[in-house]
């Protein structure tokens, strides 16, 4: 008789606390989240931070703070002068992701992923396994491929999922010997299934699911919400109604006549979202200046996001106040920042409900053009980065920007012709965003539906 599979209602969804895009992509799974009673979780959310969880040994913690000190450093030291480039640049080569053109094995380790197989031979995050093998062996989710060797070299008794959360990655992404593993991979698109593959993990180990977007946003797999917000969207995106008239059957057929008809009154809204580092602060400040005449108007929202970093909420705080000292603006500017990383994705994810575009440099929030948000692109910062501005080109949601300095020119220009109406479209029709939905399947009932349509790129 055929092995019937068991079905879990929660699974251990483990991250890592290293900037926003591994914690921003457990963040939706925190419904089926879980932790043993040996390891207390200190907010409501039960994601486990494999660098950061009560109990951790000291050694374990001193191993990942090393890297995450360096990788924000470093990353904020790019734009030094004369030094700051280069030493970036080294760093970025010791992390990058070869062409994918030619086909050819790739399986070979490097010395990154001999380095972690070194340590963790040496007992890193033989702890954390532990402490969860001492309870039921719930379905194993991470959103970094280091929490999956642990959990494979220290002998996890259930399944083990890695969650990947760029459009392309690394090597460091396929463990030691990817053909003996038994980690089983999630990935955000076709690309990265494929670059896997290469890399020598078996196929029948990779599930193209999407990333996993809020279901906040989402609405369920009918994408209410989602729709909902789309509809109005379109409507500011748009003011000429020039591709609302050219694709009015289109906007029917996808999203519904009681959608397209929505409108909100709130004022054309500007996300602009810094990354995990604090990098490119400053840039979200130039488009306050240059948009300042419109907001005082009442014309447009400008919400800067400081995530959870203090210091960039200051800076916010000391500039908008400089920009805006007579407080003409009458709320068009909001800063939004909570200490607690979480909270801030909450925050955050309430803002996009009312977000018509989405500014910010290509993380994973790329991905968040499967919520129907174009996405205006600050310049990248490190090399997967580059293949999600390629992949944002690819399905057309994503757009590069212009001189910040006119961005009161320029924008009007875009809104007018219709392209970020169409930019918005392109990311619902082609950046899945039921994930969160199909990774549940998989992992808790193990229904191994995933998704075909999807792009190579």
């Amino acid at each position: 008789m055929p092995k019937i599979k068991k079905v879990f209602r929660k699974a251990y969804v483990v991250t890592v606390d290293m900037g926003y895009g591994h914690q921003r992509a457990a963040y939706p799974l925190q419904d089926i989240a879980t932790a043993p009673s040996c390891i207390p979780i200190s907010t409501q959310h039960n994601v486990i931070n494999a660098n950061s969880y009560v109990g951790i040994p000291k050694l374990d913690k001193a191993r990942w703070e090393g890297g995450r000190k360096l990788y924000e450093t470093v990353s904020r030291m790019k734009k030094l002068p004369i030094v700051g480039k280069p030493i970036f640049d080294f760093m970025d080569y010791l992390q990058r992701i070869k062409p994918f053109y030619p086909h050819r094995d790739l399986s070979a380790p490097t010395q990154q992923v001999k380095q972690i197989y070194r340590m963790i031979g040496r007992g890193w995050g033989k702890d954390l396994i532990n402490k969860l093998n001492e309870e039921e062996a719930l379905p194993f989710i991470t959103t970094f491929f280091t929490p999956a060797y642990f959990a494979e070299e220290h002998g996890y008794k259930g399944d083990i999922y890695c969650l990947c959360t760029d459009t392309d990655v690394s090597r460091a992404w396929a463990p030691l010997k990817p053909q003996k593993s038994r980690i089983k991979y999630f990935a955000p698109n076709k690309r990265v299934k494929e670059r896997l593959k290469l890399y020598g993990v078996k196929e029948k180990n990779i599930f193209v699911t999407g990333f996993p977007l809020p279901k906040e946003n989402i609405g369920g797999k009918s994408a209410a919400i989602l729709k909902k917000s789309l509809g109005c969207r379109l409507a500011h995106l748009d003011p000429g109604k020039r591709y609302q008239k050219k694709y009015k059957h289109t906007l029917d057929s996808y999203l519904g006549r009681s959608y397209c008809t929505k409108k909100e009154s709130h004022p054309l809204t500007i996300t602009f979202a810094v990354g995990g580092a604090g990098a490119q602060r400053d840039l979200g400040i130039q488009i306050l200046d240059s948009l300042h005449p419109h907001i005082d108007k009442g014309e447009i929202q400008l919400n800067l996001v400081a995530g959870s970093r203090e210091d960039v909420f200051r800076y916010y705080e000391k500039e908008v106040k400089k920009l805006h000292f007579s407080k003409k603006h009458k709320g068009n500017v909001q800063i939004i920042y909570d200490a607690d990383k979480v909270e801030s994705f909450k925050k955050f994810n309430k803002i996009l409900l009312t977000t018509d575009i989405l500014w910010t440099k290509p993380s994973e929030l790329s991905f968040y053009s499967g919520l129907g948000v174009p996405i205006i692109m600050a310049p990248t910062i490190g090399s997967q980065e580059e293949y999600n501005r390629a992949w944002l080109h690819a399905i057309g949601s994503g757009f590069e920007q212009e001189d910040p300095r006119y961005t009161h020119e320029w924008l009007f220009d875009w809104l007018e012709s219709g392209w970020l109406a169409q930019a918005a479209m392109e990311g619902f029709l082609d950046a899945p965003h039921n994930g969160v939905y199909h990774i549940e399947d998989i992992a808790l009932r193990g229904e191994m539906n995933q998704i075909e349509d999807v792009h190579l790129l």
